[in-house]
């Protein structure tokens, strides 16, 4: 008795891909001007670190000859950066708060709720964030001086978090459609009423988002020159980003060296706020995606 053999399958070779010449000029170009793009935000940066611990700094990026600490001793006094630098962290951390608490309370109707002026609102949002802040600062100093809120620090920080409030909002209503209104209607049923349900449904559940309102209002803030100048008359009550300011003599005379030192100090609370919350948002994000899903 003969066995017949199992059929052979042939095998196929497998393909080669060929890259076209056109796919690799562009991305031979994509390189080039991404090293372009790096070189141009390296070297600023390159200039601040060495001209901070140059005592003979200029406007040209050059290797000291000598490193010293003399620039930072000059600038870490009370009056030029820990006076400015707390009244800069008081500024943004109010902005964020108040901007915040305003966008939830805000965003919640927007996307629970359909309403016929829904619509309306959020294109007055769209338009609310692209008028520019030079626009409306004459009849806004007008307004603080009649209600007698010039120079004070809570009167510029509801101006400036009412600034931000409408890219907060259109902010806030898509982190909020986000979450399943399905969950809202469980604690409705539950006897929750809508304030309870934002409280402890919408918020926990939102909070990478929340998280992110809060860090681009805050850095907003923080690098806002032109409203406390306007608004702070006191240099007891003037924020960091005003305090540069002061590098900057008569006859053009500019102190490099202090001014470079000033500006690391002055990015180091925004840098270092930056990495502690990114490594909570990005577990945040991953629980709030396996709550929805």
């Amino acid at each position: 008795m003969t066995t017949l053999a199992p059929p052979t399958i042939p095998v196929r070779p497998a393909p080669v891909s060929v890259a076209s010449p056109r796919r690799g000029k562009g991305k031979l170009l994509a390189n080039v001007a991404l090293v372009v793009i790096g070189v141009s935000f390296l070297l600023p940066l390159a200039w601040l670190v060495l001209a901070s611990f140059d005592a003979e700094a200029t406007y040209q990026t050059r290797v000291p000859t000598s490193l010293t600490l003399d620039n930072f001793a000059a600038v870490l006094t009370p009056e030029l950066t820990f006076l400015p630098m707390w009244n800069s962290l008081v500024l943004s951390v109010g902005t964020a708060a108040v901007t915040v608490i305003a966008a939830l309370l805000a965003a919640y109707p927007l996307s629970r709720y359909q309403a016929r002026f829904n619509k309306p609102f959020m294109y007055g949002v769209l338009f609310g964030t692209c008028l520019p802040i030079t626009a409306i600062m004459v009849p806004v100093y007008s307004l603080f001086v009649q209600l007698n809120l010039l120079d004070s620090l809570p009167g510029t920080i509801l101006f400036m978090s009412a600034s931000s409030l409408p890219i907060a909002i259109f902010m806030a209503k898509n982190f909020m459609d986000s979450v399943p209104i399905s969950l809202e209607e469980a604690a409705w049923m539950d006897g929750a009423s809508a304030m309870r349900a934002l409280r402890s449904i919408v918020i926990p559940l939102m909070r990478p988002g929340i998280a992110v309102i809060a860090i681009y209002v805050f850095f907003q803030a923080w690098g806002n020159f032109f409203v406390p100048f306007v608004l702070l008359l006191s240099p007891s009550k003037q924020p960091a980003a005003i305090s540069i300011y002061s590098f900057f003599g008569q006859y053009g005379a500019i102190a490099y060296g202090q001014l470079a030192a000033f500006s690391l100090i002055y990015a180091v609370p925004v840098i270092a706020l930056y990495v502690l919350v990114s490594r909570g948002i990005g577990g945040s994000f991953a629980l709030a995606g396996a709550v929805k899903g």
